[in-house]
């Protein structure tokens, strides 16, 4: 479970987080939506222990990130926006390097980025430097790291942006999977469709605070919106912007 309370951020006289509060439970898919420039990439960095908070607090599973930060962080896997590969790295050194970070047994490790190989159909790809990988690849790696010490606790920022359309569904296939082993998913995506498939319930933030969350059907009763769009929109204000 991740759980967030009152998060608020400035840098210098830009205050880029007010008040954001949201829980994402075991066993959902929780969407975290909002516009440029909301305050969603500094909360997801305050969630990974990247940035401290200035007001409020970020636990995974009860352990606050602001003061046990490494132990909150062996409960989380996260594939940032930002990949962050080493190009001379294979995919198997990745995700080795990663586990050991994590301080999985040796043993277990390797058997489990057999597992992910093929899970991820990396197969073609698991002994190659990255450099050059596609971005679908890429995001495999990625992705494989995260999940190398088999996190209950899972933050996924734009997970298909780029993919072709068969990495997509497989991407969807895989969170899929995790929800119905009773992992937290907490995913960010501007897709709304996606959002629409694969979410249990959705956060919004525009301007550095929470403006609506609930279930799908709760956000458009409370907006009156007949789609998830059109409620977003209403939400983060963009309308006005627009005008």
């Amino acid at each position: 479970m991740i759980e967030v309370r009152g998060l608020a951020k400035a840098f210098g006289t830009v205050q880029a987080v007010r008040d954001v509060s949201f829980l994402a439970r075991d066993g959902e898919v929780t969407g975290l939506l909002g516009p440029n420039g909301a305050g969603k990439t500094t909360t997801l960095r305050i969630l990974y222990g990247l940035l401290s908070a200035d007001r409020g607090t970020a636990a995974i599973d009860g352990v606050e990130v602001g003061g046990r930060a490494e132990d909150a962080q062996r409960l989380l896997g996260v594939l940032p926006d930002a990949h962050g590969l080493y190009a001379r790295l294979t995919a198997r050194e990745h995700m080795r390097y990663f586990g050991q970070l994590q301080g999985v047994d040796k043993a277990h490790l390797e058997r489990r980025i057999d597992e992910l190989a093929e899970l991820l159909g990396m197969g073609g790809i698991i002994d190659r430097r990255v450099h050059g990988f596609s971005q679908g690849e890429r995001v495999k790696v990625a992705m494989g790291r995260a999940l190398v010490h088999e996190p209950n606790n899972v933050v996924l920022d734009e997970p298909t942006n780029g993919l072709d359309v068969g990495t997509t569904r497989a991407m969807r296939k895989l969170i899929r999977s995790m929800r119905s082993e009773g992992k937290c998913v907490l995913f960010s995506s501007h897709i709304m469709h996606e959002v629409t498939a694969l979410c249990d319930r959705i956060v919004i933030i525009a301007e550095g605070r929470t403006v609506a969350q609930g279930t799908l059907k709760e956000i458009m009763a409370e907006t009156g919106h007949a789609s998830l769009e059109d409620a977003f929109v209403h939400l983060a204000g963009i309308d006005e912007v627009a005008s």
